[in-house]
């Protein structure tokens, strides 16, 4: 791991994206709440947040973070069609919060699959990015 011992604490946020695409009679089965397994959406949301909390065990040379906040927010998308999944995290500490925003919505983006996969085995999840991170040496960033 790289040493941060030198590096003052100080707020970290950042913000990740990603989606599962699905035909439409597979989003209309998750917004009914009609999957066998149950409702996708909190299903999804508790396992990213979950997944947050674990990216140090994950990932082999993150450092575990405290964090202090995890936030997944899905949304249903006809357009698409399919699921946008976002996740910000936060910490106060001498290191970012990227992968840990990252492994949310990645998490959450298999659980969809896991869920929905009975249904329909040719989703997609697609485009997982870094969206905005601040705080830290390298300052801020903001992708879209």
């Amino acid at each position: 791991m790289v040493d941060v011992g030198h590096k003052p604490d100080t707020d970290r946020m950042a913000v990740a994206r990603g989606e599962v695409q699905m035909r439409p009679e597979t989003l209309e089965l998750i917004r009914q709440g009609a999957m066998k397994k149950g409702d996708v959406l909190t299903v999804a949301q508790l396992a990213g947040i979950m997944g947050a909390k674990r990216t140090a065990e994950l990932i082999p040379l993150c450092h575990p973070l405290p964090l202090t906040q995890v936030a997944v927010d899905l949304e249903l998308d006809e357009a698409l069609p399919g699921v946008k999944i976002t996740a910000t995290a936060r910490t106060t500490g001498k290191t970012g919060v990227e992968m840990e925003a990252l492994t949310a919505v990645s998490i959450a983006a298999l659980t969809i699959y896991d869920m929905a996969k009975a249904v329909e085995k040719t989703m997609r999840i697609q485009n997982i990015r870094l969206v905005e991170k601040h705080g830290g040496q390298s300052g801020d960033v903001v992708n879209e």
